[in-house]
Protein backbone atom coordinates (compact mmCIF):
# COMPACT_ATOMS: atom_id res chain seq x y z
CA UNK A 1 0.00 0.00 0.00
CA UNK A 2 1.37 3.48 -0.94
CA UNK A 3 2.02 5.78 1.54
CA UNK A 4 -0.18 8.53 0.31
CA UNK A 5 -3.12 5.94 0.81
CA UNK A 6 -2.13 4.94 4.22
CA UNK A 7 -1.81 8.80 5.33
CA UNK A 8 -5.43 9.24 3.69
CA UNK A 9 -6.74 6.24 6.06
CA UNK A 10 -4.86 7.73 9.09
CA UNK A 11 -6.64 11.10 8.40
CA UNK A 12 -10.07 8.75 8.39
CA UNK A 13 -9.44 7.64 11.50
CA UNK A 14 -7.91 10.66 13.09
CA UNK A 15 -11.64 11.97 12.39
CA UNK A 16 -13.55 9.34 14.19
CA UNK A 17 -11.20 9.84 16.94
CA UNK A 18 -11.63 13.57 17.12
CA UNK A 19 -8.03 13.88 17.05
CA UNK A 20 -7.72 17.37 15.97
CA UNK A 21 -4.08 18.09 16.69
CA UNK A 22 -3.07 14.98 13.98
CA UNK A 23 -6.36 15.40 11.84
CA UNK A 24 -4.81 19.46 11.13
CA UNK A 25 -0.78 17.62 10.53
CA UNK A 26 -2.16 14.91 8.04
CA UNK A 27 -4.25 17.00 6.04
CA UNK A 28 -1.73 19.59 5.69
CA UNK A 29 0.55 16.50 4.58
CA UNK A 30 -2.38 15.83 2.09
CA UNK A 31 -2.58 19.02 1.09
CA UNK A 32 0.92 19.04 -0.26
CA UNK A 33 1.01 15.94 -1.60
CA UNK A 34 -2.27 16.69 -3.99
CA UNK A 35 -0.22 20.38 -5.04
CA UNK A 36 2.53 18.23 -6.40
CA UNK A 37 -0.03 15.46 -8.25
CA UNK A 38 -1.38 19.21 -9.55
CA UNK A 39 2.08 20.17 -10.37
CA UNK A 40 3.12 16.72 -12.02
CA UNK A 41 -0.53 17.19 -13.96
CA UNK A 42 -2.18 14.65 -12.55
CA UNK A 43 0.41 11.79 -12.80
CA UNK A 44 0.88 9.78 -9.71
CA UNK A 45 3.15 10.49 -6.88
CA UNK A 46 6.27 7.95 -5.56
CA UNK A 47 6.50 6.87 -2.03
CA UNK A 48 9.74 8.67 -2.23
CA UNK A 49 8.30 12.03 -2.85
CA UNK A 50 6.14 11.65 -0.28
CA UNK A 51 8.66 11.02 2.32
CA UNK A 52 10.20 14.30 0.90
CA UNK A 53 7.29 16.38 1.46
CA UNK A 54 6.98 14.74 5.37
CA UNK A 55 10.76 15.82 5.77
CA UNK A 56 10.29 19.13 4.78
CA UNK A 57 6.93 19.71 6.62
CA UNK A 58 9.02 18.28 9.75
CA UNK A 59 11.80 20.86 8.93
CA UNK A 60 8.89 23.31 9.32
CA UNK A 61 7.46 22.67 12.20
CA UNK A 62 10.69 22.12 13.92
CA UNK A 63 11.98 25.95 13.21
CA UNK A 64 8.13 27.40 13.87
CA UNK A 65 8.99 25.44 17.36
CA UNK A 66 12.29 26.88 17.50
CA UNK A 67 10.73 30.33 16.90
CA UNK A 68 7.33 30.36 19.00
CA UNK A 69 10.15 29.13 22.32
CA UNK A 70 12.44 32.17 21.31
CA UNK A 71 9.26 34.19 21.73
CA UNK A 72 7.59 32.73 24.66
CA UNK A 73 5.06 31.21 22.97
CA UNK A 74 5.07 27.41 24.52
CA UNK A 75 1.56 26.99 23.68
CA UNK A 76 2.47 27.09 19.65
CA UNK A 77 5.24 25.39 19.67
CA UNK A 78 3.27 22.77 22.07
CA UNK A 79 1.07 22.64 18.59
CA UNK A 80 3.96 22.14 16.11
CA UNK A 81 5.91 19.62 18.08
CA UNK A 82 3.13 17.36 18.43
CA UNK A 83 2.33 17.73 14.45
CA UNK A 84 5.69 16.96 14.03
CA UNK A 85 5.50 13.47 16.17
CA UNK A 86 2.72 12.72 14.65
CA UNK A 87 4.36 13.37 10.58
CA UNK A 88 7.22 11.49 11.38
CA UNK A 89 5.11 8.11 12.43
CA UNK A 90 5.16 7.95 8.42
CA UNK A 91 8.87 8.74 7.89
CA UNK A 92 11.09 5.31 7.44
CA UNK A 93 12.82 4.34 10.74
CA UNK A 94 15.36 6.75 11.04
CA UNK A 95 18.82 5.87 11.50
CA UNK A 96 20.77 5.97 14.59
CA UNK A 97 23.88 7.65 15.29
CA UNK A 98 26.00 4.64 14.90
CA UNK A 99 24.45 3.39 11.66
CA UNK A 100 24.55 6.72 10.17
CA UNK A 101 28.40 7.09 11.44
CA UNK A 102 28.53 3.56 9.54
CA UNK A 103 26.41 4.48 6.56
CA UNK A 104 28.78 7.60 5.88
CA UNK A 105 32.30 5.78 6.34
CA UNK A 106 31.11 3.60 3.78
CA UNK A 107 30.47 6.24 1.38
CA UNK A 108 33.76 7.88 2.10
CA UNK A 109 35.94 5.24 1.26
CA UNK A 110 34.29 4.41 -2.29
CA UNK A 111 34.25 7.98 -3.34
CA UNK A 112 37.87 7.78 -1.67
CA UNK A 113 37.06 11.01 -0.02
CA UNK A 114 40.14 12.39 2.51
CA UNK A 115 39.31 15.89 3.74
CA UNK A 116 36.45 18.44 4.33
CA UNK A 117 37.28 19.97 0.44
CA UNK A 118 35.48 16.57 -0.52
CA UNK A 119 32.80 16.86 1.32
CA UNK A 120 30.40 17.81 -1.81
CA UNK A 121 31.03 14.43 -2.94
CA UNK A 122 30.26 12.57 0.09
CA UNK A 123 26.95 14.49 0.53
CA UNK A 124 26.10 14.16 -2.99
CA UNK A 125 25.78 10.63 -2.27
CA UNK A 126 24.76 10.73 0.98
CA UNK A 127 21.76 12.40 0.60
CA UNK A 128 20.42 10.31 -2.12
CA UNK A 129 21.51 6.83 -0.91
CA UNK A 130 19.82 8.19 2.71
CA UNK A 131 17.08 10.05 1.78
CA UNK A 132 13.93 8.96 4.05
CA UNK A 133 16.68 7.07 6.77
CA UNK A 134 17.94 10.90 8.17
CA UNK A 135 17.52 14.51 7.71
CA UNK A 136 20.35 16.08 5.87
CA UNK A 137 21.40 18.33 8.89
CA UNK A 138 22.20 14.90 10.72
CA UNK A 139 24.07 13.87 7.45
CA UNK A 140 25.91 17.01 7.08
CA UNK A 141 27.08 16.93 10.62
CA UNK A 142 28.50 13.85 10.99
CA UNK A 143 30.49 14.28 6.96
CA UNK A 144 32.47 16.83 8.43
CA UNK A 145 32.95 15.53 11.26
CA UNK A 146 34.53 12.06 10.01
CA UNK A 147 36.17 14.36 6.85
CA UNK A 148 38.08 16.63 9.92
Amino acid sequence: MSLEITISDAIKDAMRAKDKVALDALRAVKSQVLLLKTEAKGAEVSDEQVISILQRMIKQRKDSSEQFLAQNRTDLAEVEDAQSKIIEKYLPKQLSPEELEAEIKKIISETGAENAKDLGKVMGIASKTLAGKSDGKSISSMAKQLLS
